[in-house]
């Protein structure tokens, strides 16, 4: 059985030091030696919580067990400058944009990478994704009763993401059922410096990382993962990490959603002490990507079991999963899957419980083993545990059978490289700030539709980032290879 916790909200998964060991010392007042973290970055602890004997200034926010309330903003934060990234997002832009959220959100909110696999980039109800433009990002929409995700027909600037937010959450008494009335309402709402989306968002697809051990950034510093199998960060291992990161001049700790903790800017002059510091703590950070990949229900310790029973199996069978990722859900609760496969609990009718009938699973994988297409498919429904590992192996080889087919295929017999068509269209440039009008995507801020020509628009059309006139725009030639 599941147990409830009180969770406490962690915005973006990154906090200080000082605020994660005031954290922990708040899970031992309340009787419990260890805490867990949650899917959503957040921290969860297992025992009810004093909230008024924790912090007089309201510091941190806490969800009582049980109770639907605030949702954590999920961030790639934890991502930034250890793994490859888009070339304007760093850390501190991330922590920019953080800071625009002084009240709690109701929705589930993403702020994330789209060169990054560590966090997820669809699992929110509006899940801002960076653009190729510095300090502007796609809005991908899908709110609680939508049924499908849409795309918001601008970019988002990055000091305009809080107000967003916060615009469309007042927004929901409207009941808007599609993206264009929630535009059209924030437009005449706010007055943020939104950019035309000139491209549809690319995601290319990356393998997932290993994220756990001592790891080199640059030439002069490290980035510690650590991750526990049971999920249970004991309070006292933590406080003493707290102060080594304090006396190392370490000013972040990032939650990762797989459950495990990311340190980095450890400084090469202090690696030998924190090495000391695991061996004496008895801290095994070599654990195979078999085991780091997962993603199960928190102190769900039959679904902890399942998972031990199919990570042997792999082990046994000297089965590569590198690149995939595995969930363990209940098909009975919705859940938003972001793993490349899924295995599915059944519940048995209530009229068989009695008898005491196996459990039955199903699995299902993201099209092309990439979560972020979002698209499931249906490999085998209601089998038993048995059968798992067998079918599961089968779906890794089958990942691997597929992986970069496009571009790796060879041919049966050399031939010639086809010749390469060049084809042109016309678009127009700002002389000041160089945005691009494109007649193909027209302008959404200004209510121009596509296939608008640039000698069609109004006299008064104004550049919809520096606001120059129409006669500040020159005519350039684009060609395209294809």
């Amino acid at each position: 059985m599941e147990k409830s916790f009180s969770r406490i909200i962690i915005k973006g998964g990154v906090l200080s030091p000082a605020e994660l060991k005031e954290i922990v010392e708040l899970a031992e007042t309340s009787g419990s030696d260890s805490i867990s973290l949650g899917s959503r970055q957040d921290i969860l602890i297992t025992k009810e919580i004093e909230v008024d004997n924790f912090s007089a200034e309201n510091k941190y926010q806490i969800i009582p067990p049980k109770t639907d309330g605030s949702e954590n903003i999920v961030s790639s934060y934890v991502a930034a400058d250890i793994f490859p990234g888009t070339h304007w997002l760093t850390g501190d832009r991330y922590l920019y944009v953080l800071e625009q959220f002084r009240n709690p959100s109701n929705l589930k909110v993403n702020i994330t990478d789209p060169k990054q696999r560590l966090v997820p980039l669809f699992t929110g109800d509006l899940n801002f994704i960076a653009s190729e433009h510095e300090d502007y990002w796609y809005l991908y929409i899908r709110l609680p009763e939508w049924k499908k995700m849409q795309v918001y027909p601008a970019l988002i600037y990055t000091w305009d993401v809080g107000e967003i937010v916060y615009g469309i959450e007042e927004l929901l008494q409207e009941e808007p059922e599609e993206v264009e009335m929630i535009f059209n309402l924030l437009s005449d709402a706010l007055e943020s410096n939104n950019r035309t989306v000139d491209k549809a968002l690319e995601i290319g697809y990356h393998p997932f990382p290993y994220y756990e051990g001592m790891n080199k950034i640059g030439m002069d510093s490290y980035w510690l993962g650590l991750y526990w199998r049971n999920n249970k960060y004991y309070t006292s291992f933590l406080k003493e990490m707290c102060d080594l990161c304090a006396e190392s001049k370490i000013g972040k700790i990032s939650i990762t959603p797989w459950k495990s903790l990311i340190i980095k800017g450890i400084p090469t002059n202090s690696k030998l002490e924190w090495e000391k510091f695991l061996g004496k703590s008895g801290i095994n950070v070599r654990h195979s990507m078999l085991e780091l990949n997962w993603h199960i229900p928190v102190d769900n310790e039959e679904a902890l079991n399942l998972k031990k029973y199919l990570v042997s199996n792999f082990d046994q069978n000297d089965i590569s999963t590198y690149g995939l990722t595995f969930g363990i859900f209940d098909s009975t609760k919705r859940s938003n899957y972001f793993t490349a496969v899924v295995i599915e609990k059944n519940q048995a009718p209530e009229i068989l419980n009695e008898i005491g009938v196996r459990d039955t699973y199903n699995l299902l994988y993201a099209q092309n083993f990439d979560p972020n297409t979002r698209d499931y498919v249906i490999h085998v429904q209601e089998v038993d545990k048995v059968e798992l590992p067998g079918l599961l192996i089968e779906l890794s080889k089958m990942y691997f059978n597929q992986l970069g087919e496009k571009e790796e295929k060879p041919r049966k017999k050399p031939e010639p490289e086809p010749r390469k068509e060049k084809s042109s269209k016309e678009i127009w440039q700002c002389n000041a700030c160089l945005s691009i009008y494109d007649a193909e995507f027209g302008d959404i801020t200004q209510e121009i539709p596509p296939g608008t020509s640039f000698t069609q628009l109004p006299g008064n059309y104004e550049c919809p980032l520096c606001e120059a006139t129409k006669s500040e725009f020159e005519k350039r030639i684009q060609e395209k290879v294809g």
